[in-house]
This record gives C-alpha cells, sequence and structure tokens, in this order.
C-alpha cells in the first residue's frame, strides 16, 4: 500500500508540476515596506513563541544552540531538519535583509528565489502582520552566532525535486494577509489570527493531502501521519465541547498541559504546550480557546 501511495503521489507530482510550471511567474513577490518599521525584540521573543520558532529551529534534546538547527521531522516524505537562523553570516540568515525574511515567511521563497518546502509553515505565516514580521526579525539579531551548519533534507524521491515545488507553490499556496472579520469581536479576530497565523495550529490539526497540502475543507478536523507515529484529534466547536473542553479549561490546558479530566496532553502537543503556549498572556490564551470554540468554519 504505502509503495502504490508512492508511486501515486510521483504521478500526481509530475503533472501538476508539468501543468503549473506553464503558468508559474518566477519572481514576481511583492516588494515590502517592513524595513520602514522600527522592530522591537522584546516582542518579537514573544512572537517566537507565539510561531514555534525554538521548538523547530532548537535542537534542545541534542544539545543544539539556540536556533541553530532543529530536531528531525519525519513525515511520509522524509526527514526535514529546521535550518540553522542565528545570525551567522555563513550558516545563518547573517547576510539577509528584512525583505529576504519577509518573502521566506510570507511567499516562501529564500532571497536567491527558491521554493521553501512547506514544511516550513509559511502557508500560514503569509498572514503575518508587518509589525509581527519586523518584530520576529529584531529579535533574531540578538540571538548568539551559531556555525552549525543546517543538515541537508533528506526526502524520498520525487520529493527531493526543490524546482517542483514551484508547481507545488502556483496549485496550492496564495500568499494572503490576514483581514478581520468585521462581523465578530475583537477577541474572537485576535484568536482566529493567532490560530491560523502564526501559532499554525492547522498544520498538524488539518489532514493532507497525496502532496502535503492541507485539505481546506477539513480545516482543524485531526489528522494522522504525525511524527512517532501519531494522530492529531479534531479541535472543531463540536469535538472540543464533546471533550469536556470549554474556554476557560482549554486556555488553562494551553498554558499547563491538562486535559478536562486532569489528565496530561503529551506527546507533540506537550511540546507545543512547553515551548510554546505556555508562555503566552492570558488574554492570548482566552482569545484561541474563544475563537476555537465559536469557529463555525470548521463545522
Amino acid at each position: 500500500m504505502k509503495m502504490f501511495l508512492l508511486v501515486t503521489a510521483a504521478v500526481i507530482v509530475a503533472l501538476a508540476t508539468g501543468g503549473a510550471l506553464l503558468v508559474f511567474r518566477e519572481g514576481q513577490v511583492p516588494k515590502s515596506d517592513i524595513a520602514s518599521l522600527e522592530g522591537d525584540a522584546d516582542r518579537g521573543a514573544y512572537v517566537a513563541r507565539l510561531a514555534g520558532c525554538i521548538a523547530c529551529h532548537t535542537n534542545e534534546a541534542g544539545g543544539g544552540e539556540l536556533l541553530a538547527g532543529g530536531p528531525p521531522l519525519k513525515t511520509p516524505f522524509g526527514t526535514f531538519y529546521g535550518p540553522n537562523i542565528t545570525p551567522d553570516p555563513i550558516a545563518g540568515l547573517g547576510n539577509w535583509s528584512v525583505n529576504d525574511f519577509a518573502r521566506a515567511l510570507r511567499h516562501g521563497t529564500s532571497p536567491e528565489g527558491k521554493p521553501y518546502y512547506p514544511a516550513f509553515p509559511y502557508t500560514f505565516y503569509s498572514r503575518l502582520t508587518d509589525q509581527d514580521v519586523a518584530d520576529l526579525w529584531a529579535t533574531f539579531k540578538t540571538v548568539p552566532d551559531a556555525s552549525e551548519p543546517t543538515k541537508p533534507q533528506q526526502l524520498k524521491f520525487p520529493f527531493d525535486q526543490r524546482w517542483a515545488l514551484r508547481g507545488w507553490q502556483n496549485l496550492f499556496f496564495e500568499s494572503e494577509p490576514y483581514t478581520n472579520n468585521p462581523a465578530q469581536n475583537e477577541l474572537w479576530n485576535r484568536g482566529k489570527y493567532i490560530v491560523t497565523g502564526p501559532a499554525h495550529c492547522g498544520a498538524c490539526h488539518t489532514p493532507r493531502n497525496l502532496l502535503g497540502a492541507s485539505d481546506i475543507e477539513q480545516a482543524l478536523h485531526g489528522a494522522g501521519d504525525l511524527p512517532g507515529d501519531e494522530r492529531s484529534p479534531p479541535i472543531t466547536p463540536a469535538d472540543l465541547l464533546e471533550k469536556g473542553w470549554t474556554e476557560r479549561n482549554l486556555a488553562f490546558g494551553l498554558r499547563f498541559g491538562t486535559k478536562p479530566n486532569g489528565d496530561v496532553l503529551g506527546g507533540s502537543m506537550g511540546e507545543v504546550i512547553r515551548d510554546g503556549t505556555s508562555w503566552l498572556t492570558d488574554e492570548d490564551l482566552q482569545a484561541i480557546s474563544h475563537y476555537l470554540l465559536n469557529n463555525n468554519d470548521t463545522e
């Protein structure tokens, strides 16, 4: 069955790429005015926690330096490694500009114009506000340099053909900034911004197709194929309510890692809480909980 899926995926990649390349227009990434903003490094450190940067780019278990390269992320397509994003001029981002940084986050494209694999969740980071991007950049410039080179991605054929990502992006990705829903209150909109933007909850809680693109119609309905053969649970309002979650105990659980019955949230979610949500303000935890329990879009 696995071989069949791999062969099927390879055929789909070839066909999709061949068709998409005909209409892909390289290099048409809008210019950014972020360079005119003053970044706040302290606030950027908070955004880094909100966006999961620490967990993906720091191999804590392996004794790695802060943001000098992440632990292995095993997927059906192969193993990915979060790159070194310290200010080191050779191994890290030392030669980047803030506009290069914004282009990577919002358009999934390197300073050289190469597309990134969607294991880097730019499909969610494209919703980051200008100020969040500027603040993140200000923070990363304060991190100590680390010369540890990024480990090469270990991917199966045909997914190791990076040029094919141009077709993937053309088919499955469009950079769109987040806009508030005027019919909803401020708390709901802040929650949606966090969940669908920096926190990229759908990266784990939304199923993907054979090419790794999120199934938008099944957003937050849970997914398999997570590291360690985990399966993420659905986090739609109906599913959360059925399992006893309320806005109050969900906010509490995201800070302290407990379920409504007192059990512990472990596995990958435990890491998300340890490195991310446990650091958030009460207001943001309340916003996340409010949105997740009142989001009719996922029903």
